[in-house]
């Protein structure tokens, strides 16, 4: 038989290495950044055109390369971060491997200048799909400029396979937020269709987490910091009031590098034990430092997954710390046996003339609690006395409360074929087989789901005139998404004002929904657009309908009366997919008699 095995050509290898590096856009600039901030940059500046599909440029004042540098740095496993494999245990950069530049080189046009600070001419390189077709000394500034053009222009089957762009942005913007918040002590920018996103200065971490999430932040922080022998702490959580119902604002950085790891979320979920109401998600920005030797950070090719030598221990450690700042803030209720401080003397007290004066006592001396003469002193037991009088009628309540049972039952048989709502959550109905249980705010979501549906599709969309313009604050990454959706948002009957970095103004919404619920509609829909999508066509109309399904419908605790509660069950059953709620869950459930008798049969 002849030998079927060979090696493959290295552009086909390196396609297959762009598989693991280059999932969508937003890996190609994470890899970018990563490398401006391993050049030791202080200003980065990215540019994207058509979510990163079209351009990610990313720009730097760092050291640069030589042109021999430049020319390796496109080749596999070229590095100059590690010689040996014991180096792999003493990183302190971002990148090491050697393969991110010749995976994004493989599957795009790539264009790079850059220039050495002792150089006069800089060099710039053309690749087109890991062939280089350009290489020339140029006149650049000192640093290196990365442009990335038509992503996976040769493999269409890739390019398919990615969401629309206001999915990738959010992927991107997920990306620049990591890097970012890791070095505040680095200038940021970021330009997505010649807007600007973020322009980042450097500062301290705090005002750099109020940069990138808007002011409101700042109010949400307590301070973390720890500093042990095994590991050093630093950075915020957010106060339990502002939990949120999704996970989102949450980072965790092992030594400057931004990594996922549900272990230690449970150890601040942990901290935060009684403080949250069920659902709930903390946010945290918490920045770990340890010996390079404890961790293991090239355990996943994207390297955002980490091993710890001792985990338990910085379980511990971290849950123990937040808990403390959580109770020196007051944030969390804590027991202190130590005397309460405004009972202490004041400082001033030291004139005898400010000693609070004694209680005066006045006695009636005419007082005789013998004589029959009523006095001011035993009126309160003669009204006592007098009040007790005629004490059957006391039971009088209980009599009315007979006659209701009895007024209660009567009504029960003549709603015996009605809708009964269960705790203000439940509605219950009887059905020829059996029974029907139906959740009210589920079901009320499927009925104005479809009639949105159905008006922005079937109908002529028609938007209501807000007497007042509304200002809406956001963060920089909500106003980008939003202004992303705004055609689809303005389809179906919002009318903008103006766009600013962090607000929003708005002067005409859909019919549908009440000024009072503008914010919570635009915010559950962001919360929804967050979550990542699996469905590759994404159809922005069917998820705004169902975030403004979610936010207006009744919720659990509503009183419904017997009009409305037949109301809602017809037009539940009246709806295309009455079995189901826009998110998938299951809007009823039927018992038959077969069931019930089961019940009762043991």
């Amino acid at each position: 038989m002849s030998d079927i095995i060979q090696l493959l050509p290295d552009h086909v290898a390196n396609q297959i290495a762009a598989g693991e590096v280059v999932q969508r856009p937003a890996s190609v600039v994470k890899e970018l950044l990563e490398n401006s901030i391993d050049a030791s940059a202080t200003s980065i500046k990215l540019i994207l055109r058509d979510a990163g599909k079209t351009l990610i440029q990313v720009i730097d004042n760092g050291k640069g390369m030589s042109t021999t540098d430049a020319r390796l740095s496109f080749e596999r496993h070229a590095t100059s971060k590690i010689r040996a494999a014991e180096d792999l245990f003493q990183l302190h950069t971002k990148g090491f491997r050697g393969e991110a530049m010749a995976s994004i080189a493989a599957i795009a046009h790539v264009e790079m200048k850059t220039k050495q600070n002792s150089q006069e001419l800089g060099t710039h390189i053309k690749i087109e799909g890991s062939k280089v077709t350009y290489q020339e000394m140029t006149a650049t500034p000192t640093g290196t400029n990365v442009a990335v053009k038509n992503l996976f222009y040769n493999i269409p089957a890739r390019r398919n396979f990615l969401k629309s762009d206001t999915i990738e942005t959010r992927h991107i913007i997920d990306e620049f937020q990591r890097v970012s918040l890791s070095h505040p002590e680095i200038s940021f920018s970021l330009y997505h269709n010649d807007n600007e996103v973020y322009h980042l200065k450097n500062n301290n971490l705090r005002k750099r987490i109020v940069a990138i999430f808007g002011a409101k932040m700042n109010e949400k922080l307590v301070p973390i910091s720890e500093d042990t022998e095994m590991i050093s702490m630093e950075g915020f959580i957010a106060k339990p009031a502002f939990s949120k119902k999704k996970r989102g604002e949450q980072f965790f950085f092992v030594n400057n590098r931004y990594v996922k790891s549900p272990y230690l979320n449970h150890a601040v979920v942990a901290a935060f034990e009684g403080l949250l109401e069920h659902g709930s998600h903390p946010s945290y920005f918490l920045y770990l430092t340890v010996p390079t030797k404890s961790i293991d950070i090239n355990i996943h090719p994207t390297k955002t997954e980490i091993k710890f030598d001792d985990e338990k221990a910085v379980y511990a450690i971290l849950r123990a710390t937040i808990k403390h700042s959580l109770g020196q803030y007051n944030v969390a209720p804590v027991l202190d046996f130590n005397r309460d401080a405004t009972l202490d003397t004041p400082y001033n007290f030291t004139k005898k003339e400010s000693r609070p004066s004694s209680p005066k006592i006045t006695v009636d001396p005419s007082f005789n609690p013998f004589g029959k003469e009523e006095t001011s002193q035993n009126k309160s037991s003669f009204q006592y006395k007098k009040e007790t009088e005629n004490w059957e009628s006391l039971y009088v309540s209980t009599n009315e409360i007979e006659q209701q049972e009895t007024l209660f039952d009567q009504e029960t048989a003549h709603l015996a074929n009605k809708t009964i709502q269960v705790q203000r959550k439940y509605l219950l109905s009887s059905i020829k087989s059996g029974v029907v249980l139906i959740h009210q705010s589920l079901a009320h979501q499927r009925v104005l789901y479809e009639e949105f549906l159905d008006s922005t599709t079937l109908k002529e969309v028609h938007s209501q005139q807000l007497l007042f313009p509304i200002t809406i604050s956001f963060s920089s990454a909500e106003i980008e998404m939003i202004y992303t959706l705004k055609p689809e948002l303005e389809n179906v009957g919002f009318y903008f004002d103006e766009f600013t970095k962090e607000s929003v103004t708005i002067k005409g919404t859909p019919v549908s929904i009440s000024e009072s619920k503008i914010s919570k509609v635009l915010e559950e829909l962001l919360e929804n657009i967050n979550l990542d999508i699996p469905d590759a066509n994404f159809n922005p109309l069917k998820i705004m309908a169902s975030s403004f399904a979610k936010s207006i419908a009744i919720k659990t605790g509503h009183f419904l009366s017997q009009k409305e509660q037949e109301v809602l069950v017809n037009s539940l059953f009246s709806c295309k997919e009455p079995s189901i709620c826009p998110a998938g869950k299951a809007t009823f459930k039927t018992l038959t008699l077969e069931e019930i008798d089961q019940l009762f049969a043991r």
